[in-house]
Parts: C-alpha cells; sequence; structure tokens
C-alpha cells in the first residue's frame, strides 16, 4: 500500500519520527510531500530532516505561501504521476484550496483520500470555501479529527462517513523524556512555549507570575506581534527582570527547554472564532515529566485530564493559585510530573498516533 501524504506540518523536523513510526507498520510504503518552508505570524520555519528512515520526505514547491486557505502546490499532479500512490491522506483542512485540489486528484485517478480537521467550532463559510467544504465531504473516504469537538462539527455539518479522533502529532518518548537527575532549579522555573498572540493568554500568565512570592522566574519560548505589548506589560508589573525571552527554537532543542521548567502554563483563551484545538506542548512537557497547568479553552482539559492542573480561562488568580502550589510542594510536582508522562505513553506517543492512523488505512483500503 503505497500512502502519499500532503502535509506541511511535517516540516518541523520532530513531527517526522511520527512518519518513521508509520513507515514501520506492515504492508505500507511512504512518500511524503511538504513545501520547502512555510510562513505564518511568527515567521518561516524552514523544513528540518530529524527524522527520515523508512520512507521518503520530498519538498515540493508551493504557491501563496503563508496563505492558510489559499495555498496550494502547483506541481502535484506531475508528482503524483511518478509517485502511482494507492491512498492519499491531505494533512490539510476541508475548505482550504489544498484540500479541494488534492482531492480533484484523488477522484480523477480513482483512489481514496483523507482529510485531518482540528476545527472544533461550527462556523458557516461563505464561498469559495463552502462549495470546496462540501466537495470534499462528498468524495473523502474517511476523515480524521483532532478532538472530540472536531468530530461532532463533521457531524453537524451533514458529513456522513466515517471519522477517527487522533491528534495530528504525537510526542517521542524517548526524545521529549524526564532529566537524567532530578531537577535541582534554586528559583522555580516557570515556561510557555507557543505564539505571542492575544488567543494564548501570555498576559494572563505574567499577571499570574506577578501575584507570586518567593524567587522565581518565567521563560519565554515563541515570537509573535503582541511581543512588545508584553514586554511593556512585564514592565508596569513590575517583574521584567524576572522573564527570559528565548524567542523561537528549533523543534530539536525544545526537551531540554521543558527538562529546564518545574511548570509548564498554557494560558489559551477563546476568541470570537477560535478556541484551543489541542495543545501541543502540553504533552511534549507531560512527556518530560514537567508538571503542566492549563486554561479550560477548547480541548486542554481532555489533553491534560487528571494529569495537571486546570484553570479558567483569563483567570490570573486562579492560575496564581495552581502556581503558588507547584511552587510550595516539591512532592506534588513529582507525583504531578509522573501522572503527566504516565498518561503520554498510553495516549500520545508518536507509535500510538502512527498505528492508530495505520488502522484508518486499513479500513480505506477493505472498502
Amino acid at each position: 500500500m503505497h500512502v502519499v501524504m500532503i502535509s506541511k506540518a511535517c516540516i518541523v523536523g520532530a513531527y517526522q519520527k511520527k512518519l518513521e513510526e508509520l513507515a514501520r507498520l506492515p504492508d505500507i510504503r511512504l512518500t511524503v510531500l511538504t513545501p520547502p518552508g512555510w510562513k505564518d505570524d511568527r515567521g518561516e520555519q524552514r523544513l528540518e530532516r530529524a527524522f527520515t528512515e523508512g520512507y521518503e520526505l520530498r519538498a515540493t514547491p508551493i504557491a501563496f505561501n503563508g496563505r492558510f486557505h489559499f495555498h496550494y502546490y502547483p506541481r502535484l499532479a506531475t508528482e503524483l504521476d511518478a509517485l502511482h500512490p494507492d491512498l492519499l491522506h491531505i494533512d490539510e483542512e476541508p475548505y482550504n484550496l489544498a484540500t479541494r485540489l488534492v482531492m480533484r486528484q484523488a477522484v480523477r485517478r480513482r483512489i481514496p483520500a483523507l482529510f485531518f480537521t482540528w476545527q472544533n467550532l461550527h462556523r458557516s463559510y461563505p464561498p469559495p470555501f463552502r462549495w470546496w467544504e462540501r466537495y470534499n465531504y462528498r468524495h473523502v473516504a474517511h476523515v480524521i479529527a483532532g478532538n472530540h469537538d472536531a468530530a461532532r462539527v463533521l457531524h453537524e455539518k451533514g458529513y456522513r462517513g466515517p471519522v477517527a479522533i487522533i491528534p495530528q502529532f504525537g510526542v517521542d518518548p524517548a526524545l521529549f523524556s524526564p532529566p537524567a537527575r532530578p531537577r535541582a532549579n534554586d528559583v522555580f522555573t516557570i515556561g510557555y512555549a507557543g505564539g505571542f498572540v492575544p488567543a494564548k493568554g501570555v498576559d494572563v500568565l505574567l499577571r499570574a507570575c506577578a501575584r507570586l512570592s518567593g524567587p522565581w522566574r518565567l521563560k519565554l519560548v515563541g515570537a509573535g506581534a503582541a511581543e512588545a505589548g508584553l514586554r511593556t506589560l512585564a514592565v508596569e508589573l513590575g517583574v521584567a527582570e524576572r522573564v527570559q525571552w528565548l524567542g523561537k527554537r528549533p523543534s530539536t532543542e525544545m526537551p531540554d527547554f521543558y527538562r529546564s521548567l518545574d511548570a509548564l502554563v498554557l494560558p489559551s483563551r477563546s476568541q470570537p472564532g477560535w478556541v484551543e484545538q489541542f495543545g501541543r506542548v502540553l504533552i511534549e512537557a507531560m512527556a518530560c515529566e514537567t508538571p503542566v497547568v492549563g486554561s479550560d479553552s477548547g480541548e486542554i482539559p481532555h489533553v491534560i485530564a487528571d494529569a495537571g492542573l486546570i484553570f479558567p480561562e483569563n483567570d490570573a488568580a486562579a492560575l496564581a493559585g495552581h502556581l503558588t502550589r507547584l511552587q510550595k510542594d516539591a512532592s506534588f510536582r513529582i507525583e504531578s510530573g509522573q501522572r503527566g508522562r504516565q498518561r503520554v505513553l498510553d495516549h500520545y506517543t508518536q507509535a500510538r498516533i502512527a498505528r492508530d492512523t495505520w488502522q484508518v488505512y486499513r479500513q480505506m483500503r477493505a472498502f
């Protein structure tokens, strides 16, 4: 079974471990088409080649790079002519042009295709997005939804085909692993990784940290348009000297970042048209036995479950209370970290995600 996956997400090196795990499973030949890079409001991510054993990772040109809804792959037909796939895995939302154009190739070639969706809000799109979405619903053989609400939205919109709930990527527990020795931070160290945009609630984290007593530091990985305002807020709160702005880091450096922390916080806040879809940094930190604290936005409570702490979004006082508990109770930090890693081993490894995805491929080939 030759599977061709089209995925801009797979430019990230750490995500490629899932591809290696897929390629190890029986009766599969895997080719992955990615762009040379992808641009968004945090900058440009270039294609990394971190885990490439057992499958072919091919860069193909992209048109309208950075345009989430309108990008596409102008050489797609030529690539598929050369590859002769048995199945197409479209790692894109159903209302995007890229998905529509890949699906058209699947229909023309009479091969089954699936698409992936994170969309966990029921939204009505204007043309042409609504047309693309309906076309893809009609012709897709299977859908993978990244969270429970995304599966619900599919059914509410009239899709009646098979759906599997599988996160887009897991983590490699050998790469994202606990520190070799117990953490010995002399200062309680809190971390955040992600975009500096209003939806991520970094301002709530700064306000919560300003309420803490005793020594602490905050390490921020990421970039975004809100950074200047957040730096100003840190000064106004009187905590600027305790905040380290580390910028964007390669995915391969993230395990060491998580291992340096006593707590990882994801303070996302729901916005009109957006709620947190998963929160990948949570499972990465959990795999490193770093305690996690998340808001109750979207999928975060499902991801953390009983392996961390949840606070109401936008509630800096509640977040500060959770951080104070972690700051003062070392045994609770250790226990929370261990529960987090076990949850990842049970549900969120790259091997588990790969096998669940492979089962979808087998179902598609059976029909």
